[in-house]
Order: structure tokens, then C-alpha cells, then sequence
């Protein structure tokens, strides 16, 4: 019988589970999805192949418990500053500040990772909703502010977010990264940047 090395069984399992899963996370960070295979991972983990059908029956399950443990993490950090900002403006704040710190942890890069990779359409979808379902909160914080264009909006202020965490990927300190991106979204709601038109060139 194999060595439990936790008070009960049920917590072994757990345990053993939980280092599986991490042991994914790193493969498909480094080396992508198609490195995510029960072989690889059980030697990652210490395991062998044979345990890890214990636990998930394919690499597809693998693939997929990663999927759905990508972002609650996130969306509970989130939740919480969301909670204690006042207003529209101070949850926008909030949720890019808090994307931003998690940015810097990490936490955004198995999501990262999976969006790159070539999925399964059912997985990619399950992907991209529960994407939109983190989305939401920013969305719902534009709409609220009153902003021309609500939707056009928070997916500009996506793009700007996507922006900052790759900055901070790819080693830009993460408070400078925050400063500028908050500069940015402030101008930009808040009347201090072009004026509607001014793009088209002087009046006559």
C-alpha cells in the first residue's frame, strides 16, 4: 500500500491532486499544452503515470481542470477590491490595479498560456467564457461611468491591460507599469486626453 503522507486518506489524495495539477501549470507554462501529457506530469510531480490516471484520465482532463482553476483565485481578489472601491472610476482603479499585482505574481500566466494553445473548441470556449465572466466586473464599471461608447471602451481598456501585463512579463517593475497604465486610463476617461474630433484635423 502506498505511503500516505497526510492525517487521512481523503487529505493524501487531495495533496497528491493539488501537485498534479501544479506540476500542469509549469509544463504548459514552459512548453505549451501539448506538453501537458499524464507521463509528464507524473514526473514532474514525483508520480507515476499509473497514479495520475487515479486522479485525471487523460490529458484533455488535465487541460481542462487547469482551464477551470485559471481564474477563481483571480476573480476572488478581485471581488474583494472591487468591494471596497466606491464608485465606477475607484472600481476600474481597483480591478486594473488588482490585475495588474496579480500580473506581477503570475497568476494571469497559465490563462496566458492556454489562449496560445491550439484547444480543443469545446475547451477553448469554456476558455473564452469564463474570460468574459472575469471581464465582466471592468464592463459593468464603464457602463456605469457613463462613458461614450461603454463597450468600445472597456475593450480598449482590455487591450491596455493586456499590454501592461506583458510589460510586467517581460521584467518592467510592476509599480511603474501600474503608474503609467492608471495615467492612461485617466486621461482617457476623465476628459484629460483629445478631444472628440481632434483627430479629424482643424476647423475651417
Amino acid at each position: 500500500m502506498p505511503k500516505i503522507s497526510a492525517a487521512t486518506v481523503a487529505e493524501h489524495r487531495a495533496r497528491q491532486r493539488e501537485a498534479l495539477i501544479e506540476a500542469a501549470v509549469d509544463i504548459l507554462v514552459a512548453e505549451g499544452a501539448t506538453a501537458v501529457t499524464p507521463a509528464a506530469v507524473g514526473a514532474r510531480a514525483g508520480l507515476a503515470r499509473s497514479s495520475v490516471y487515479q486522479y485525471f484520465d487523460s490529458a484533455a482532463a488535465l487541460l481542462a481542470t487547469i482551464i477551470e482553476e485559471a481564474f477563481p483565485r483571480a476573480n476572488a481578489a478581485l471581488a474583494e477590491a472591487l468591494a471596497a472601491a466606491d464608485g465606477p472610476a475607484a472600481r476600474i482603479d481597483a480591478y486594473i490595479t488588482t490585475m495588474v499585482r496579480l500580473g506581477a505574481a503570475g497568476a494571469h500566466r497559465p490563462a496566458a498560456a492556454l489562449m496560445a494553445s491550439d484547444l480543443h473548441p469545446a475547451c477553448r470556449e469554456r476558455l473564452m467564457e469564463l474570460h468574459r465572466e472575469q471581464a465582466a466586473p471592468l464592463r459593468a464599471a464603464v457602463q456605469d461611468l457613463g462613458v461614450p461608447d461603454p463597450g468600445l471602451t472597456a475593450d480598449l481598456l482590455g487591450g491596455l491591460l493586456h499590454g501592461a501585463l506583458t510589460a510586467v512579463d517581460r521584467g518592467a517593475p510592476a509599480d511603474t507599469v501600474l503608474a503609467r497604465t492608471l495615467s492612461v486610463v485617466h486621461q482617457g476617461l476623465h476628459g484629460d486626453g483629445p478631444r472628440p474630433g481632434a483627430a479629424d484635423g482643424p476647423a475651417a
